[in-house]
């Protein structure tokens, strides 16, 4: 598999300054080949790569899937919980990274995560305000249709 450059794995976003600040998502693609081996979903928490920092052997589903409207990255009042990445190739262990997502007021929160932090302490949970999120899931599905 080729080497992601360290530019593909983060992505420039302001640092958090506390824990009770919401984050900011940012949505990126991967076209597949010859890039890397299939097209993929980069899911970028305050400029870090989610799916890299949970397990580097996992990466994200493919962009249709995740952003599509209706998908499992839009919240609902009800908690869900959302395949975001898959075992690349399948092996030992869990293969695939699940979320938990869910719609508190105009708050959405992903919960069950374990990531490292960019202070490498464990984050397991962020949260987005509403229109934020969903204007980069639109923009990324918008920019993924343009391409298509």
């Amino acid at each position: 598999m080729p080497r992601r450059s360290p530019r593909a794995l983060r992505a420039a976003a302001p640092d958090r300054q506390s824990d009770s600040e919401t984050s900011t998502l940012l949505i990126g693609a991967c076209p597949g080949p010859p890039v890397c081996a299939a097209v993929h979903t980069y899911l970028f928490v305050d400029g870090l790569d989610v799916v890299a920092r949970s397990d580097s052997r996992m990466a994200g589903l493919g962009p249709r899937q995740l952003l599509r409207p209706g998908g499992p990255l839009y919240p609902t009042d009800m908690p869900r919980r959302a395949d975001v990445a898959t075992e690349k190739p399948p092996g030992s262990g869990p293969d695939r990274l699940t979320i938990r997502i869910r719609l508190r007021g105009e708050t959405v929160i992903w919960s069950d995560l374990m990531y490292a932090g960019r202070d490498d302490t464990a984050v397991d949970e962020v949260r987005f305000r509403l229109d934020q999120y969903l204007g980069e899931i639109e923009r990324a599905y918008a920019a993924l249709r343009a391409h298509s």
